[in-house]
């Protein structure tokens, strides 16, 4: 019977989290500036994250784990660059290494 309450519990809270924006930014009110900053520098700074995460645990005098980590970085790089798609380029990048480190 507790795990219904959870479940309640949880399903409110992800209804309120969601519904806040509407209620604090209205339509008829522009945005206020710090959230217009924090939308155009948080996308880059998690990305540059993600790298950093990505990329801490490579241990740079082992050949055979270096190389496949810089051709998928460099694919993922190249392809952002040329197409602009977050989404080819993660993808393609991560089927890139995984294949290199199964051969």
């Amino acid at each position: 019977m507790l795990k219904w309450y959870a479940i309640a519990v949880m399903a409110l809270v992800t209804y309120l989290i969601r519904l806040a924006p509407f209620v604090l930014f209205r339509k008829d009110k522009t945005t206020p500036r710090w959230v217009a900053y924090i939308g155009s520098v948080l996308p880059p700074a998690v990305m540059g994250m993600l790298i950093v995460y990505s990329l801490k645990s490579i241990h740079i005098g082992v050949v055979n784990e270096v190389m496949p980590v810089i051709f998928a970085v460099g694919i993922t790089a190249v392809l952002h660059l040329w197409k602009r798609n977050n989404l080819i380029s993660i993808l393609s990048g991560t089927a890139i290494y995984m294949i290199l480190i199964q051969m």
